[in-house]
């Protein structure tokens, strides 16, 4: 390994920026520390939406309206009383627990919990894993 000296670090701080200032922006600071060094006032204008991504206000106002002008209430379905009682009396019927019944059907028991107290939305799905675990027939009606 001729040739290669000892092994030295170099410990100058290196500076990286994304992008070098343009030659315009350096002329405005140097005229705004030239200002500041005199003594004059400086006027500065925020800028409201400068770097962000929000839309033109027209167009969200015409969303806010229709939105306030909607008077119908949009909500989820619900489990319905009469399947959930149903559900429960199958799987006591079976003397299983919402854990067994759960892994059964392969989901959480959180699943079975929220069917039984009515907070789960209907999942066709679901319903029919059910109807094969506990051997009876909860089709909801719609």
């Amino acid at each position: 390994m001729a040739g290669i000296g000892p092994l030295t670090q170099d410990w100058e701080p290196v500076v990286v920026r994304k992008k070098a200032p343009t030659s315009a922006a350096k002329k405005d600071e140097k005229a705004v520390n030239a200002a500041r060094r005199t003594g004059a006032e400086i006027e500065t204008v925020k800028k409201s939406n400068a770097g962000s991504n929000k839309a033109a206000s027209s167009s969200t106002s015409l969303n806010t309206r229709k939105l306030d002008e909607e008077t119908e209430n949009l909500t989820h379905d619900r489990v319905p009383l009469e399947l959930k009682k149903s559900i429960m009396q199958a799987r006591m019927d079976k003397k299983l627990t919402q854990s067994q019944l759960a892994q059964m059907i392969n989901e959480k028991p959180q699943v079975i919990q929220e069917y039984e107290s009515g907070k789960a939305i209907p999942n066709q799905q679901i319903i029919s894993k059910l109807e094969r675990a506990l051997g009876v027939k909860l089709r909801s009606r719609k």
